[in-house]
């Protein structure tokens, strides 16, 4: 169990070996960046419910991932940039919120998933994301591909695919890596439909 570590309620998700930027202005979070670096940890990206991401009270899902900060710069408008890359999936056991805004969480490691090749009749899916890590945000974000293994090309679709967030958030949850392609593939039939 990892306890007292901080909890970032975002509307996406993140899962193990993505990237993403985020910009951070609030005092909680820069007071949380503070922390984090000083004591080289991370920190976890949980999928709102219910809220927003800045102020207020904010309602999240209980899966999401454990995060490490890869790199920070000032931004041209003045803020804090930094690109955070997911490290493994949690489960939040139990929250609460700081004085100031910030939630914290105790959280349990969910099991690695197991390793596994693309099935064949899944082919289509590694050639997806071949082409959309052609476009330029993506590239800039320096993250390692491997479209052979079933967990990889699984998690970086759910990242980048125009899906519903409680999609996303269903295919973050599930441990089986063959189970999530089996999904993506009836989700991709359902966007080409559309």
């Amino acid at each position: 169990m990892i306890r007292d570590i901080p909890l970032f309620p975002l509307g996406s998700v993140i899962l193990p070996g993505g990237r993403i930027p985020m910009q951070l202005f609030e005092p909680r979070y820069l007071d949380m960046l503070t922390r984090c670096m000083k004591q080289q940890s991370g920190f976890v990206v949980v999928l709102l419910s219910r809220g927003n991401e800045t102020g207020g009270p904010a309602q999240f899902h209980d899966v999401g991932t454990c995060v490490d900060i890869v790199d920070f710069q000032q931004l041209d408008n003045g803020l804090l940039g930094i690109t955070v890359e997911g490290d493994c999936k949690v489960r939040v056991l139990r929250n609460w919120q700081q004085a100031d805004g910030l939630h914290v969480g105790d959280v349990e490691r969910l099991p690695p998933e197991p390793g596994a090749p693309v099935p064949g009749h899944l082919r289509e899916l590694p050639s997806v994301l071949k082409a959309l890590s052609r476009h330029p945000v993506i590239k800039d974000l320096g993250m390692t591909l491997d479209f052979e293994d079933a967990r990889a090309v699984g998690w970086r679709l759910t990242e980048l695919l125009p899906l519903e967030v409680h999609q996303k958030q269903h295919l973050l949850e599930l441990q089986d890596p063959l189970e999530r392609l089996e999904n993506l593939q009836a989700l991709l039939e359902t966007l080409d439909g559309s």
